[in-house]
This record gives C-alpha cells, structure tokens and sequence, in this order.
C-alpha cells in the first residue's frame, strides 16, 4: 500500500484507525529525506498490514512541532493510539524491516502498564 500523506485534519483518524502507523516526519529540500523516502516507499508496498504515512514539516508545521519533531527525517511509530518509538535520522532497509517487525509483535498490555506505572510514580514524586 503506498504511503498516506498525514495533514493535521487526517493524522489522528488515521492513527486511531490503523493498528501500527509508521510516520515519516520529511521536507523536500532534505537531502537525507529524499534518500530515506524510497527504503519507507518499498517497506510501505511490502508491509500492506501497517501504514504509513510522511507528514510534509514545511505544509504542516504545527503537527511536526506537536511531536517536537527537531530534525528530519524522524520516524516515529504509533501502535494502537501510542507513540512507541521516535528517532531522528535515516534508518537503512534492514534496520527498518526490523523495527516493523518489533513494532508488530510489541505487547501493548504490557506498554500500558508500564505507561501506568510511570505515571503513578511520578505523582508519587511530585
């Protein structure tokens, strides 16, 4: 499935949507962007049960800065509604076939508890 352009009016139905979205956060004048644009195109076309989706930073920037994006690319990975990875820079082919798969397998039961549980420690400190 190709890549979905990510606006502010689509991002969060399509997040909310779809059980795995890989983001990418691109500009065009970005020279590392436009060599990472086609490894994220072929694992797009390959993974047809994840999506993926490119947020343009120069058309939407208020959604670039509401995940404090700071440098491009950066990937982000959202499963089930939470953000569960964000880096800056180009990922190679082979680490970004090994990232869906992680993502793919991630236990969510287990990322909510320990979100809760961060969470309760923290008011605990504060």
């Amino acid at each position: 499935m190709p890549t979905i352009p990510l606006t502010e009016k689509n991002f969060d139905t399509i997040t909310k949507e779809s059980s795995i979205v890989f983001v990418d956060f691109w500009a065009d004048w970005c020279a590392p962007c436009r060599a990472f644009a086609p490894v994220f195109e072929r694992a797009s076309n390959k993974h047809t049960d994840v999506t993926f989706g490119k947020v343009d930073t120069e058309a939407e920037p208020a959604l670039a800065g509401s995940f404090q994006v700071r440098a491009i690319p950066t990937l982000m990975v959202i499963k089930e509604g939470v953000v569960v990875f964000s880096q800056a820079g180009m990922l190679p082919p082979a680490a970004l076939e090994d990232l869906i798969e992680q993502a793919k397998k991630l236990d969510m039961d287990d990322v909510r508890k320990k979100i809760a549980d961060a969470e309760a420690k923290e008011k605990k400190t504060a």
